[in-house]
């Protein structure tokens, strides 16, 4: 009979590569992982993993065992779902991943609600950017993850995720107060902020502008949106920017629309089989009612 234990052990260095990365996520030594995969061999029958250089691989048969256990890790967070919604109240603890500009923008009402209506929830909360946290939801690092999607660059969709949309946050061109620019074409001089290269707001900022017939003049490379609004703020840059990023001050004068209005899209991931527990679904209506909230405020502060 295959253990179940050693079974994930297994499925965890798939996903996380090492033998030192499991231990170091589950608090083994790499030795009790090394020892938990031989008896784990032993009980198969068949070799699981080959050594190459310093580090192992999975072998074809290890790789038919992972699938097998997704199936039933999945059908243990099914389990796990029905048990919690036969209860009157819902309690526990969901860790929850959240990239910068969402997690100032929503956390604190989400925390807020969910502290009024189900006071034995504990909401634990981590930034982590998706390409980061969604690999980390895979290996069951987090329960809940927040998302984004830039315009014309869909994100890899990944398998055993279950992706549900939150809402659209808008993009806009924000220019510094007295900037002579009505339209983003007036802008082809000026200095930018943009996100570092290679990530998706970058990419998408980098095909707007040349849309509009100019490459960017970078003056502040940065990954912080809260760098971005002050630089704008102070005159010094204009910028693109979502309205999540002005949620926790005023937005400029000069926040102007773009060509197409384009947004951002937000959604949340869960790993298939969780998507119904109660936890998870209190949790994703409060984050859909603090954004309805916050774009709500955001339109009477623009208006």
């Amino acid at each position: 009979m295959l253990d179940l234990h050693r079974l994930r052990l297994l499925r965890e260095l798939h996903h996380r590569g090492t033998l030192a990365a499991v231990a170091q996520a589950l608090s083994y030594s790499p030795s009790a992982i090394s020892q938990q995969l031989a008896q784990l061999e032993a009980e198969a029958g068949v070799t699981l993993l080959e050594r190459v250089g310093r580090g192992v691989r999975l072998t074809p048969q290890a790789e038919i065992l992972v699938h097998h256990t997704e199936a039933l890790l999945e059908r243990l967070e099914r389990a796990e779902a029905d048990l919690a919604a036969s209860l009157t109240e819902i309690s526990g603890t969901l860790r929850l991943a959240s990239f910068q500009t969402a997690t100032q923008a929503l956390i604190p009402h989400t925390a807020t609600l969910l502290a009024e209506r189900h006071p034995a929830l504990r909401l634990e909360v981590r930034e982590a950017d998706p390409e980061v946290s969604l690999p980390a939801l895979t290996a069951r690092d987090y329960d809940l993850v927040i998302s984004e999607e830039y315009p014309g660059l869909p994100e890899p969709r990944q398998r055993g995720l279950q992706l549900l949309p939150l809402g659209r946050d808008p993009m806009r061109l924000a220019v510094p107060a007295g900037w002579p620019a009505h339209r983003l074409a007036d802008l082809a001089d000026a200095p930018w902020v943009l996100e570092p290269p290679g990530t998706p707001p970058r990419l998408w900022a980098d095909s707007v502008c040349r849309t509009a017939g100019f490459e960017p003049d970078v003056r502040f490379e940065t990954a912080d949106p809260l760098l971005h609004v002050r630089l704008v703020e102070t005159g010094h840059a204009a910028a693109l920017l979502p309205d999540l990023a002005w949620a926790a001050t005023r937005p400029p004068h000069r926040l102007l629309p773009l060509p197409g209005h384009p947004a951002r899209k937000l959604f949340t991931a869960v790993r298939q089989g969780a998507e119904h527990h109660p936890a998870v679904t209190a949790v994703r209506t409060a984050l859909a009612e603090a954004l309805a909230a916050l774009h709500a405020e955001g339109g009477e502060r623009r208006g």
